[in-house]
């Protein structure tokens, strides 16, 4: 059972970069219909109730008060500030292919984060290097960074999702050891979501058109991104390297490209080709096992 379970867990990776890509891909189905922190706020809410059903299901542990206090920094700074973030600098006209390259700097600033306590291989800083290249290939062939104006909102929005994402992750690796994944998740989402009640009752008037494509992409952002990928994310930062869990997140603009070609007819020249296949070989040099 124990072979089983490692082949599985090979394409644990892959399973991540790909559902966490089609955040950005929901978010522009759903975002014509609905305003950003109410979707954020249904979203949560909605994976809360999931968490409760599956902890209840699979008769999950709770924590103790210490543990569901990491965890609520933790969801707070993963979930909280990484997609308010993200979703507030889309909103204030931050292309999302800008805002995808400033977050794609995180895997180079886990890596600054940890270089004074935990040395980093020469490969790992030429692999973190390429891939953050790869990532800059792509969004410039796709012109993604084109002129657009500068605001003080939407820089706030990308530093703060590019913090949170970041520290974040850190501190579950530091602080989220012993905690139940599902208990983890759920105490996560449950204090994001008041978060996200306060912010779309303060700055928001909760309006909504319900049509299909919101409901669709409100049911993949629940299931598909707040549950599956948040908990594959978890396990990897569990049992994983953090600046080589943080490497991945290379590959998800050049996934995202892909699918915004597929979905929306976007351009996808072969200089973009190129660059995800720089990303890769970055995300290659700097998870393969150092000697």
């Amino acid at each position: 059972m124990e072979n089983v379970s490692n082949k599985w867990t090979r394409f644990i990776p892959a399973l991540f970069v790909f559902l966490w890509s089609t955040g950005f891909i929901g978010a522009k189905f759903a975002l014509p219909y609905i305003e950003p922190f109410y979707l954020l706020f249904l979203r949560i809410a909605l994976t809360v109730i999931v968490f409760g059903l599956l902890m209840w299901w699979y008769k999950a542990p709770w924590m103790t008060k210490r543990q569901f206090g990491h965890q609520a920094v933790s969801g707070l700074l993963i979930h909280g500030a990484y997609l308010g973030g993200v979703f507030s600098a889309v909103a204030y006209s931050m292309p999302a292919g800008v805002i995808a390259l400033l977050v794609s700097i995180q895997p180079l600033l886990t890596a600054l984060i940890l270089f004074r306590t935990k040395p980093i291989k020469a490969l790992q800083w030429l692999g973190l290097a390429l891939g953050f290249i790869g990532v800059v290939v792509v969004l410039f062939s796709k012109g993604a960074i084109a002129d657009f104006t500068v605001n003080w909102p939407m820089m706030v929005g990308a530093l703060v999702a590019l913090l949170g994402i970041t520290i974040g992750s850190l501190y579950q690796k530091r602080f989220g050891d012993g905690v139940n994944l599902l208990s983890a998740s759920t105490a996560q989402y449950m204090v994001t979501a008041l978060l996200m009640a306060v912010l779309t009752y303060s700055f928001e008037h909760q309006q909504v058109d319900w049509q299909w494509p919101l409901i669709a992409s409100l049911l993949w952002l629940v299931f598909g991104m707040s549950v599956l990928a948040i908990l594959l994310l978890l396990y990897m930062i569990k049992n994983g390297a953090s600046e080589k869990v943080a490497s991945y997140f290379y590959l998800v603009p050049g996934i995202t490209a892909i699918q915004a070609w597929l979905y929306f007819g976007e351009q996808f020249p072969p200089s973009a080709i190129g660059g995800m296949l720089l990303s890769l070989l970055g995300v290659y040099l700097t998870v393969k096992p150092q000697k």
